[in-house]
């Protein structure tokens, strides 16, 4: 590798030439260079000025956004990673316009990539409602792209909160992280939803491959209402159960199951004996050695728990329960931006991405001409998350120093005292009186480390 050259030093590179040329002193008489381009091939103290980037091995699949999100993905890689990293990538542009033009196969043809690939970085994207349809002109009402990536990897989201000097969480008592594992398969995010016109009787059927049906009754209905149906299976319940033990004993942390079998006496009592069964024939003994514990516990019960708790553990949920208390915790430690996503498969690939949604309110702004703070630290480390595991599928050691360096880079300027204002309403360090940034100038701050 060649050796490192900093920004500043590429930039006063090219002045440098730029100054050359304008004094036409860049070639002599003779048509020939002049000494001072040696000089400026050697550069100062005899480091080569061409910038050295890390070379990477396979691509990552990228997957571009929405809104203010699609803004800060292109800032993050011109400031932060196209300066070191020879970024190679399979781009796929899940913008609601090209998911809209394409039938929405964009996402789909994502997500295949992503199983050839195994490592992908994902920006925030929209899930469109009734009033994104009209604002868009969509065809139809798309589904969330995030719920058809994670039904075709059938894996399990851990999401963790980012913690920096000075940003206290709002429960006093918490010390330590709460992992967040979010089952991310079926639910309601694989939902069949009726609309009920007027009387009439509901029911559920299961008709087996011999053609016997089993029929119970959802409801008679009297007048209009609402009729959703939704699923899991073994399999992926499974899945979810060994990702989970397997990510506590990772983490050396507690594990806790809480889901709502006292009132779904067969749906989530499923969940509660599958992780009962695997825990007894897999992974009780190494928990034991490991000196930590798993228990399952009622959701509300989960709730009280871990408020009352320091934290310090990894909290496996169903999809939905999962999606409102990773949201919780986020926002709980600091700010939904400051919280790492990781999808994991069974079959080890990953998906990196920013918990929280597209930040649509500054995007508005920043159609308008207005400076906005959106905190793109979670956007960051998608990235940063992304291409260390890149780097250690690949055993490419650069990528990995770079992704540490850029997150201690990031986390370094915040305690310095130079942040978004979602993180300066809630920072508190003695001596450090904190400054709002706007996006770009924030990523600026992270950037001056960095080099």
């Amino acid at each position: 590798m060649k050796p490192f050259v900093t920004p500043f030093e590429n930039r006063l590179f090219f002045r440098c030439t730029l100054l050359a040329k304008r004094r036409k002193s860049f070639y002599n008489t003779e048509g020939r260079k002049s000494p001072i381009w040696g000089w400026l091939e050697k550069g100062l103290e005899g480091r080569i000025f061409s910038m050295a980037k890390i070379a990477m091995k396979t691509p990552l699949v990228e997957m571009d956004g929405d809104e203010m999100t699609r803004i800060l993905w292109q800032m993050i890689k011109d400031k932060l990673i196209l300066p070191y990293v020879d970024l190679k990538t399979e781009y796929y542009d899940l913008g609601l316009p090209n998911r809209d033009a394409t039938q929405d196969q964009v996402t789909m043809d994502a997500a295949l990539a992503n199983k050839k690939y195994g490592v992908s970085v994902k920006c925030a994207t929209i899930t469109p409602n009734a009033q994104r349809v009209e604002e868009y002109g969509l065809k139809k009402m798309w589904k969330s792209p995030n719920g058809t990536i994670r039904a075709m990897m059938d894996g399990t989201v851990f999401r963790t909160p980012i913690l920096v000097p000075g940003i206290s969480p709002c429960v006093r008592n918490w010390k330590k992280p709460i992992t967040i594992a979010r089952h991310a398969y079926g639910d309601v995010y694989k939902n069949t939803e009726i609309r009920v016109p007027g009387p009439g009787k509901a029911e559920l059927c299961f008709t087996d491959e011999e053609g016997r049906e089993t029929r119970e009754t959802i409801m008679d209905f009297g007048g209009s209402g609402i009729i959703q149906g939704i699923h899991n299976t073994d399999k992926s319940i499974l899945s979810f159960a060994h990702s989970c033990f397997r990510r506590a004993l990772d983490m050396k942390q507690d594990l806790w199951f809480s889901a709502k079998d006292t009132i779904s006496k067969t749906y989530d009592h499923r969940f509660k004996d599958i992780f009962a069964e695997v825990y007894e024939a897999d992974y009780k003994r190494a928990f034991a050695e490991a000196g930590i514990t798993y228990f399952y516990t009622l959701i509300d019960d989960a709730v009280a728990r871990a408020i009352r708790s320091e934290g310090g553990f990894v909290w496996a949920c169903k999809n939905y329960d999962g999606d409102v208390m990773s949201d919780m915790v986020a926002t709980a430690y600091g700010s939904l931006a400051m919280m790492t996503s990781v999808l994991v498969s069974p079959d080890g690939v990953y998906e990196y991405e920013a918990a929280h949604g597209t930040v649509t309110r500054h995007y508005y702004r920043y159609l308008q001409g207005e400076s906005t703070s959106t905190n793109p630290i979670a956007t960051v480390f998608a990235w940063t998350g992304a291409l260390r595991k890149r780097g250690e599928l690949d055993g490419t050691a650069d990528l990995i120093s770079f992704a540490d360096r850029l997150e201690r880079a990031s986390l370094a300027a915040i305690e310095a005292g130079e942040m978004t204002g979602d993180l300066a309403a809630v920072f508190r360090k003695e001596g450090v009186l904190p400054r709002v940034l706007s996006s770009e100038a924030f990523l600026d701050a992270i950037a001056r480390r960095l080099a």
